[in-house]
């Protein structure tokens, strides 16, 4: 299944719901990031819920999640465009605990104390951001906490990634529903009580299940309409370009410096795990040009 984004909304236009396919995507990001399973799943869930964020901006718009925690995985870090692209990274990416019932212990790779910021960036003023202690550090709770209590909007979250054998994302999806003013109590707990009735998100992706065929299970006591169908994928920023850029800031005197003592110098981007490496041929025609 190709990896996409859908979003419906109620037919009274107050719950609006996304489900997404993110295999693919999460896929790529271990491959960059060689994570262990533990890790996988929880950099997949977080790569999930910045891209179910992200969906909910407008083009150009951006999105970024980071969790700091007491557990092994020490921070995850995700940003999402309003385009369907996310890129993220794990600062341990090698953790893997043991199960705990059977699932992979994702609350206790990120642990129980620490907190969730997110970063809006939507161009027309100075980024904001919220930030709030860590729920349950399983990712999904922690975002629906976190949109509930920092940004006072109603949210039920699931996101699930599952990890074969091998290693390789077997499959990765999530949904995302808010209420929307004015608020239907009676429509809010029948929703509520239909998700959790479900089987989780990897269950019913493995059963075959569509993005659409979600939300249809999630919404099946109310009508509603799918409004938007979008690609989602995994898309870092960086490119010699914007490097460059980053490298001018420092200033010609401090590019001629590193020119002088380093023959070749290197630059990491931690979103996509790509080094690149500058000559000092290459650093000193950028000192050239900003001359």
């Amino acid at each position: 299944m190709e990896d996409y984004l859908v979003r419906g909304m109620t037919e009274g236009g107050n719950v609006i719901g996304l489900a997404c396919v993110t295999t693919n995507l999460v896929e790529d990001a271990r491959r960059r990031h060689k994570t262990c399973p533990t890790a996988t799943a929880a950099l997949g869930r977080a790569l999930t819920g910045g891209g179910l964020l992200g969906a909910l901006l407008d083009e150009g718009q951006r999105v970024a999640i980071k969790f700091t925690g007491d557990g092994p995985l020490k921070k995850i870090v995700v940003e999402a465009e309003g385009d369907g692209t996310v890129r993220g990274y794990v600062q341990v990416p090698r953790v893997d605990l043991p199960p705990v019932d059977g699932k992979l212990d994702v609350g206790g790779a990120i642990g129980r104390r620490g907190f969730l910021t997110v970063t809006r960036d939507l161009r027309i003023r100075a980024p904001y951001s919220g930030i709030v202690e860590l729920h349950t550090g399983e990712i999904a709770s922690d975002i629906a906490y976190y949109l509930s209590e920092s940004e006072q909007v109603p949210s039920a979250v699931g996101l699930g990634v599952y990890v074969e054998a091998d290693e390789r994302v077997g499959a990765s999806g999530g949904f995302l529903v808010q209420s929307l003013p004015p608020r239907d109590d009676a429509l809010i707990s029948s929703i509520e009580r239909t998700i959790q009735s479900l089987p989780g998100v990897t269950t019913l992706l493995m059963q075959g299940k569509t993005p659409e065929d979600i939300l249809g299970m999630i919404f099946t006591q109310t009508p509603f309409r799918i409004i938007e169908t979008r690609r989602v994928s995994f898309a870092c920023s960086c490119s010699v370009g914007r490097i460059e850029q980053a490298l001018v800031t420092l200033g010609k005197r401090q590019i001629e410096e590193i020119a002088a003592t380093e023959e070749m110098f290197d630059i990491f981007c931690h979103f996509c795990n790509k080094t690149y490496v500058f000559t000092r041929e290459h650093l000193l025609r950028l000192a050239r040009e900003m001359h």
